[in-house]
């Protein structure tokens, strides 16, 4: 081997060795360092071996202005009854419909703020039905409003509106045997357009978004665009029936709830033990307490609800489970009430009281008892007496 490659081998021996040498000093180093770093006030600061602790942001305060906009069998009941219970738990003002407008704002008519009960307003909350109207919705709801709404799968929601409102819909009405297969081979044979409730027979979810339900997605895609722009600009929130849950998720972190706000597992608890493991739906005709009687769109239709068992009967407990199922239009009336006596409260003028009348002077009483000063005497006053007779003390024996 020639002399140059026998230096070059040895030089790359020697570079082996110390870079040896250096990697095992360096672990010497790194091991002492984490052995006994924790006694020396600098190592913290100079070899963090974790990442610096997060930051906790302070709690946001709960939103307590919400307008729910309530579409129809969508799941939208389930929804209020959370916003109902929240606004009372909070004390809030929900917004409530004038007795002319039953239970509902006016619907199928377009919102006004003339439609709210005088009782409920200025509101924190709406979540009653309505067709939307923004500009009326705005000058009712104060400034920094959150809007939500739900949405459903068309076809399930139409089968829906078909079966609840079949004797209530001029369209479902004309149809042989109620049959949803024989409205859908001929829908144009039953539908009359312009005609009281028609709009549960055609598009329901643009009409209660306060689209023109006439107008055909197939024949007008530039104003569906419109409409949907609308929905994106004004909604926070569009809730999905299909994904209930997963929207109520949503729901609680823009509104900056507690679990407990709207989580059902407490009222779980409460349901079974107000109406057993597997609570019985029943006919509305058979169920005794009136209270939890669902609305009927018609005698014809059947709605179901829950009873209480026995009937139920008096106090707390019963109150409570009342309250619990109580229908949209028996929560509404309870709602309006309540609030309606808040309102009284505050206008009523605070009682004025008058100055109590001076405590009467006392004396002393022919038999040396105490007595009222009117009465006659039969020896004069000890001296030094009449100061403690003027303060109305007790004098003594």
């Amino acid at each position: 081997m020639p002399p140059i490659l026998q230096q070059l081998q040895q030089a790359t021996k020697m570079i082996s060795r110390r870079k040896i040498l250096l990697l095992v000093l360096g672990c010497s180093t790194i091991s002492l360092l984490l052995h006994q770093g924790a006694q020396l006030s600098w190592y913290p600061k100079l070899f963090p071996l974790s990442c610096p602790p997060l930051r906790e942001s302070p709690p946001r305060p709960k939103h307590m202005t919400v307008a729910f906009l309530k579409t129809h069998k969508t799941a939208g009941t389930t929804v209020q009854n959370i916003l109902f219970r929240f606004a009372e738990r909070h004390n809030l003002t929900v917004a409530l419909p004038h007795p002319s407008c039953e239970h509902q704002f006016c619907y199928p008519r377009n919102f006004s703020a003339h439609f709210v009960h005088p009782a409920t307003r200025p509101p924190h909350v709406l979540a009653s039905h309505l067709r939307f109207d923004r500009a009326e919705l705005e000058r009712l709801m104060p400034p920094g409003t959150i809007y939500i709404t739900i949405l459903r799968e068309p076809a399930a929601m139409f089968e829906s509106l078909f079966s609840y409102y079949n004797q209530y819909c001029p369209a479902f009405r004309r149809v042989p045997n109620a049959s949803l297969e024989a409205f859908l081979q001929a829908p144009e044979t039953y539908y009359r357009a312009g005609e009281h409730f028609a709009m549960f027979a055609h598009n329901t979810l643009a009409y209660d978004l306060g689209g023109d339900n006439e107008r055909s997605p197939r024949n007008d895609a530039a104003y569906l665009a419109g409409l949907i722009r609308q929905v994106e600009e004004v909604f926070s929130l569009v809730m999905i029936a299909e994904y209930f849950d997963e929207s109520l998720v949503l729901l609680r972190r823009l509104l900056a709830w507690d679990l407990d706000d709207e989580l059902r597992e407490a009222r779980q608890r409460l349901l079974r033990h107000c109406f057993g493991d597997k609570p019985v739906l029943r006919p509305a005709a058979q169920i005794r307490t009136k209270q939890l009687q669902p609305w009927q769109p018609s005698r014809k239709v059947d709605i179901m609800g829950y009873d209480l068992p026995g009937g139920g009967g008096a106090g707390p407990a019963t109150e409570a489970c009342i309250k619990l199922a109580m229908p949209e239009v028996q929560y509404s009336n309870y709602l309006l009430r309540k609030q309606k006596r808040r309102v009284s409260a505050r206008a009523r003028p605070e009682p004025v009281l008058d100055k109590p009348p001076p405590r009467p002077i006392r004396g002393l009483e022919p038999y040396g008892k105490i007595g009222d000063v009117s009465l006659h005497l039969s020896r004069p006053l000890q001296p030094g007496l009449n100061a403690t007779l003027r303060d109305g003390a007790d004098t003594p024996d």
